[in-house]
């Protein structure tokens, strides 16, 4: 009897271990690098003598530290790559200033490095309307002529951080109308709009800095970072990725082009089977930006995004910039003084009030959330600060 329960031990224990062993096996293989983050690696080592110093994760021989036998309860952050395996944030060395590093292919995106570089030079680079990303360097591995890797600053996401009134929302929109109208006026389209291409200066707003995949965590990732409210420490926003922006001649005041798809796969000039089969990009970029708002921050979608209440006042610019018909909608001009026109009509109640999300709240989770604006609201009443945060000449918490 002794002998038959001993077995049967010996064979549970067996088992239990196997079981361990192939849950830590799929953990290995999921944390191991993948196919696009070969590149890193192998030039890692490179980029160090140019001053960028790479994450464990990319440096040549990295294995993830699993155990074979007893079960991964830990996720250290380097089994996490980044969303996308063209972009690495990594830390410069002369400084220790986190950056983010961009492999850019000159074949599949042969504009991208010269729109960038003159978004960033004189005299564009210096105008307080151009909300556009701040490059860094331009750095070429010296194996791969096709391939330019551009330095960036390390940004934050915007969807990190929830809005906290009316106001911000005001000034995030404000900032991205006035970005794409620079964009406009300098003969340049963008393409691609979306809020994945849109990022914000979280270095005062996360003061202890953020996780490389995982925004709204610490850069270990073992907790939840400090964050501010955007009235507390407004944020500049910013246009990311110009891998598929062109830009015009002046004295080619309707550019057509064959559609390209970007992130958004709605536009709806896109969808029709008329001839010629070319459109004007600046028309696309209105729809792109209304279409961004008007599921972002008005209606939310079915999974994605929850939408925000009060919002509606801004519905009849957006509906116009969504419209079907891409001759329709406004220019980005009319677009901006039709938004300054309905910001000034909102009252300071409206503009420091709370944009709930439009989907079903948690009422656990809501009301800690009511609580906490409530008390910033007085506070900033008392203290009259700004209702829209970057109208504010300083901040005091």
């Amino acid at each position: 009897m002794a002998t038959l329960k001993n077995a049967n031990e010996s064979q549970t224990t067996n088992t239990t271990e196997e079981v361990r062993a192939q849950y830590n096996a799929g953990i290995r293989k999921r944390a191991a690098l993948k196919r696009g983050e070969f590149f890193w690696r192998d030039h890692s080592e490179w980029l160090e003598t140019k001053g960028y110093k790479l994450r464990p994760r990319y440096q040549p021989g990295w294995e993830p530290d699993i155990p074979s036998t007893e079960l991964c309860t830990s996720f250290n952050q380097e089994f996490y790559s980044m969303v996308r395996s063209v972009i690495v944030d990594a830390t410069r060395i002369k400084d220790g200033k986190r950056v983010l590093l961009k492999r850019i292919s000159k074949t599949d995106y042969p504009y991208e490095v010269e729109i960038t570089e003159a978004l960033n030079a004189k005299p564009l680079a210096s105008d307080p309307r151009n909300y556009s990303v701040h490059l860094e360097e331009l750095l070429n591995p010296p194996d791969l002529p096709d391939v330019t890797i551009a330095v960036f600053p390390f940004l934050q996401q915007l969807v990190a951080l929830r809005f906290d009134t009316v106001g911000e929302i005001i000034d995030f929109i404000c900032q991205i109308f006035r970005g794409l109208q620079f964009m406009h006026r300098n003969h340049i389209a963008h393409r691609d709009i979306l809020t994945n291409n849109i990022m914000m200066d979280g270095n005062e707003l996360f003061p202890d800095g953020w996780n490389h995949r995982f925004p709204d965590l610490t850069p270990d990732g073992e907790k939840r970072a400090k964050a501010f409210t955007r009235t507390q420490k407004p944020p500049k926003y910013y246009f990311i990725d110009f891998g598929l922006s062109r830009q015009y001649d002046p004295a080619e005041t309707n550019p057509l082009e064959p559609p390209i798809f970007g992130g958004d796969k709605t536009v709806p000039e896109f969808k029709t089977n008329k001839e010629p089969f070319e459109f004007n990009p600046f028309h696309t970029d209105i729809y792109y930006i209304g279409n961004m708002i008007r599921e972002y921050i008005i209606e939310g979608t079915e999974i994605e995004f929850k939408g925000h209440c009060g919002m509606d006042f801004l519905k009849p610019l957006i509906n116009d910039m969504v419209q079907d018909d891409p001759a329709e909608r406004p220019a980005v001009d009319e677009v901006v003084a039709r938004f300054e026109e309905i910001c000034k009509k909102q009252s300071s109640w409206k503009l420091r009030s709370r944009p709930a999300p439009r989907r079903r709240e948690n009422i656990f989770k809501a009301i800690p959330h009511q609580l906490g604006h409530w008390k910033r609201r007085i506070g900033y009443i008392v203290r009259r600060v700004d209702p829209i945060p970057s109208r504010q000449p300083s901040q005091q918490l």
